[in-house]
């Protein structure tokens, strides 16, 4: 039986509205009465992932800012963090200056921006975090930061990340995470690692790992899970890669995961017991 859930957020749990089905929250808490571990696995803030996991009465580790940041939703215990190192930040900065591009810069689970337009007053809205206007980000790169994100046209995107790679691609892991949103984390902070090294801390074997995605920055996420599930939505790339392929985040894809490998599988388990009290310790 898989005992660790980790699903992606945005194209995933969540729908084009940005709201989950009330039959998934269920699902959610019946998968986690029933004693599985169900995390967020998200490219968001810890802040906003946090909103989330309060909803569906989670009380785990999250992994956030693209396995960036493993927080524990109380907040009490930071498990993994990689922060990208200051002078990787500003050459980022110093790029989106010369190129005029939109960046946001995440530091101590705050968001900022040089200015305020409307890509980043739609951003806050949908994430529901507030944010900071600094225009010295420079100079705010100095403690280094936690993720920094390119929100532009896609074909402006595609031709940034190919020269960021050239330039910092061994310092710097780079992804999209949405057509419009281009991410950059330390070389380690990525959904996989994160989830690996919080498996390990949980005593989780990787066979027993469900991991659930739908775009670039899950790549590792399903590479490094046992199941490794790709979203009907998904980039061809994922699904190429995933293990199985369930409905689109628009048809409850991840509560078809969790009825076919986790909730079901319990009630067959459950049923045998009831009919065999002493099959679990037969050879």
């Amino acid at each position: 039986m898989y005992k660790l859930v980790a699903i992606d957020l945005d194209g995933t749990l969540l729908t084009d509205d940005l709201i989950i089905s009330p039959n998934t929250v269920t699902a959610i808490q019946r998968a986690v009465e029933a004693g599985t571990i169900v995390t967020i696995a998200t490219g968001r803030m810890f802040s906003s992932a946090k909103l989330i996991a309060l909803q569906l009465n989670l009380n785990v580790p999250l992994i956030t800012y693209q396995g960036a940041l493993v927080k524990d939703v109380n907040e009490k215990q930071v498990v993994y963090e990689r922060i990208v190192p200051p002078h990787i930040a500003q050459k980022i900065i110093e790029i989106s200056r010369e190129k005029q591009l939109h960046l946001q810069l995440y530091q101590d689970d705050i968001l900022y921006s040089a200015v305020e337009n409307d890509k980043l007053i739609a951003y806050a809205e949908a994430v529901k975090v507030p944010y900071r206007i600094e225009p010295n980000l420079i100079k705010l790169a100095e403690k280094g930061v936690t993720k920094l994100l390119f929100i532009e046209e896609p074909h402006v995107l595609d031709l940034l990340q190919g020269e960021l790679q050239s330039l910092i691609g061994d310092f710097a892991h780079i992804a999209k995470s949405k057509k419009h949103y281009l991410e950059i984390t330390h070389p380690e902070a990525n959904k996989g690692n994160a989830l690996l090294f919080l498996a390990n801390m949980l005593g989780v074997e990787r066979t027993e790992i469900i991991g659930i995605g739908d775009n670039y920055n899950d790549i590792e996420l399903i590479a490094a899970a046992g199941l490794g599930v790709a979203m009907g939505n998904a980039v061809k790339e994922i699904k190429d890669m995933a293990d199985y392929t369930t409905f689109s985040n628009n048809e409850e894809g991840v509560l078809h995961v969790l009825e076919k490998f986790v909730l079901e599988p319990a009630s067959v388990l459950k049923d045998e017991e009831q009919k065999n009290p002493d099959s679990l310790t037969m050879g």
